[in-house]
């Protein structure tokens, strides 16, 4: 997996804490110091979850069996399929304002980055490989968040774009596990 998969498959993964994040940008209640507690929660969820999925991928398929591309292909085109279903559900307008709220957030939107680290980084050998990829998950994280928090001032149909951000994660994740699948 070279460096362009990698940036891809992390903004992919970063579209549900991107659109989380304008939800919460557009909260009045929620202050500057929140958000930073949010951003900071996505972003160590997502470089975690990636680096412990990898981990437990790379452990499963040295010690128990080997798992084909094609698996994996098929669970990143389930995934991707599953974002956009969620993409179309209603959200909650209503955010609390609680330290809990930051780490459940965090993991909510990290638990894709788990299986995609299972199934995509699951042959990465070197440990630091795998960290650095990881690293670069979270960095792409917290930048399109913060990003998100910016564009905030300027939007005002929030669920248009929530909808269209999952649909964008979705599509990236199908056609990423197709591509695993094919080539």
């Amino acid at each position: 997996m070279n460096l362009y998969d990698v940036i891809i498959i992390g903004i992919a993964l970063a579209m549900d804490a991107f659109g989380i994040t304008l939800g919460i940008g557009l909260n009045s209640s929620v202050n500057r110091q929140h958000k930073v507690k949010f951003l900071l929660s996505f972003a160590f969820f997502q470089f975690l979850f990636t680096y412990v999925g990898g981990s437990l991928g790379y452990l499963f398929d040295t010690y128990v069996t080997n798992i084909p591309s094609i698996a994996g292909g098929i669970i990143m085109g389930i995934v991707g399929i599953l974002i956009m279903i969620d993409g179309f559900k209603e959200k909650e307008n209503e955010i609390l304002i609680k330290n809990s709220t930051c780490i459940i957030l965090g993991i909510s939107v990290s638990i894709d980055a788990l299986v995609i680290g299972f199934t995509a980084f699951h042959h990465i050998q070197r440990n630091l490989l795998l960290c650095v990829n990881s690293i670069l998950i979270g960095l792409i994280t917290l930048f399109i968040c913060t990003l998100g928090y910016f564009i905030c001032r300027y939007i005002k149909k929030i669920k248009f774009v929530t909808t269209y951000a999952n649909f964008f994660a979705g599509i990236a994740l199908i056609f990423f596990g197709l591509e695993m699948i094919f080539f």
